[in-house]
């Protein structure tokens, strides 16, 4: 990770013409992304009360990105990346006709749910992955790095505007027809991806090598291609530590931590320690947008970003005060979405045009896909020793990677 630093983008991307439709058309897909969480979990926790498909679908949300999002990056070194993303909306709206089908006709049965939140999980890493294909084509390497800190943002402001929505549009229509009514927010950025003037494809760029797409053993050539690309291994390694050890675990332990604190009312003491970590990682998107210049995107930020993010939860973990802890979480929110989009944007930069769509895979799987294990390091291992302890210890590990990848740049630059 010895390459120079990259230039601070010299202007928004909301300046580039076309990111505003893509950015506008991605929110509302992400909002109706988190509508259906809200309305098809509720419908199937009243019905079910399982646990087992509660766990169910966190495992169908993320494993998806574990095992096809490089075969995904493949297919959008070949194909056009427009289609890639419209398939997967295609599948998103199965997935919402599906729930509605069955919550009309009182048949819903737990096959029918796996099924349904199999046919999510694959739908997010076609449109996840690809996005980010597309995205580099849209604005250019110049404003990428304001691109990708936008899209981060709009992606929590769909996560909280999503189920404040969802609920709305239940009370007001039910869950059948609020079911039916998700459709539509989807449509919009499957509409403007028909005549949407990007992609390499669309520029007539010629596309990768014509392969077949290997499964396991893409996964593998990926990883040897990137041990020659020094910041891009070093950020998929850190991008990985941080969705295996931590991910995003912690918040299904929140009301467990909002209890231990024992502040007011324990519904309400969760809803805010959420808020504050979302409150974080907005305002985080609006300074590094509007203010960002005073921060270069270097792996050497990245680390130190991603170190006080691990420091910040450490804290929250072994703190018993309400306010330090609510405090902690917004420091928290702060540095992630800081680390997470400044890695992103260094892997987007640094990715060889040849196997740009496979290396993407490779760092949606680590950063996404390793998620699937989080709720194993911090949930499993909590129920046994604690959510306090194993949140503290899986932030410890992760210090520990950073740590090792601080060296690792250390020794290639001595």
């Amino acid at each position: 990770m010895t390459a120079s630093p990259s230039p601070a983008p010299p202007a928004s991307a909301l300046r580039t013409p076309g990111y505003v439709a893509f950015l506008v058309t991605f929110m509302l897909a992400m909002m109706a992304d988190n509508i259906e969480h809200v309305i098809s979990y509720w419908v199937a926790f009243q019905k079910f009360h399982s646990a087992a498909l509660g766990g169910f679908a966190v495992i169908s949300h993320w494993l998806p990105f574990l095992l096809l999002s490089v075969p995904v990056g493949a297919l959008n070194d070949r194909f056009d990346s427009r289609r890639l993303i419209q398939i997967g909306m295609v599948l998103f709206i199965i997935a919402s006709l599906g729930w509605g089908y069955f919550f009309l006709t009182a048949s819903l049965q737990v096959w029918h749910a796996m099924v349904l939140l199999t046919i999510h999980g694959c739908a997010g890493v076609l449109w996840s992955t690809s996005s980010q294909m597309l995205l580099y084509d849209i604005v250019g390497p110049t404003s990428l790095a304001s691109a990708v800190r936008l899209n981060a943002t709009a992606r929590y402001l769909g996560v909280l505007v999503g189920p404040g929505v969802g609920s709305l549009i239940m009370r007001v229509l039910g869950p059948t027809w609020g079911i039916f009514l998700n459709v539509i927010f989807y449509l919009p950025l499957m509409i403007w991806l028909i005549r949407a003037p990007y992609g390499r494809h669309h520029r007539g760029v010629a596309p990768g090598a014509k392969r077949a797409v290997r499964g396991i053993a893409d996964i593998l050539q990926t990883v040897r291609d990137v041990r020659g690309l020094p910041i891009v291994s070093g950020m998929v390694l850190l991008a990985g530590a941080a969705s295996f050890f931590i991910g995003s675990s912690y918040h299904a332990q929140m009301p467990g931590f909002a209890d231990d604190l024992g502040h007011g009312d324990p519904g309400a003491a969760y809803t805010a320690l959420l808020a504050a970590d979302a409150a974080g990682a907005l305002l985080a998107g609006i300074l590094l947008e509007t203010r960002g210049t005073w921060l270069q995107m270097t792996p050497t930020n990245a680390m130190t970003l991603a170190l006080l993010w691990g420091a910040a939860l450490f804290g929250f973990a072994t703190v018993h005060v309400y306010g330090v802890a609510i405090a902690l979480l917004f420091i928290a929110g702060f540095f992630e979405l800081s680390f997470s989009s400044m890695t992103q944007a260094l892997v987007q930069l640094n990715a060889p045009d040849a196997i740009r769509g496979r290396v993407l895979g490779l760092f949606a799987m680590a950063a996404l896909g390793l998620r699937a294990f989080s709720g194993i390091v911090v949930g499993l291992f909590g129920s046994a020793v604690g959510i306090h302890v194993s949140l503290g210890t899986a932030a410890v590990a992760f210090l520990a990677v950073i740590a090792f990848l601080f060296r690792r740049t250390r020794r290639a630059t001595a």
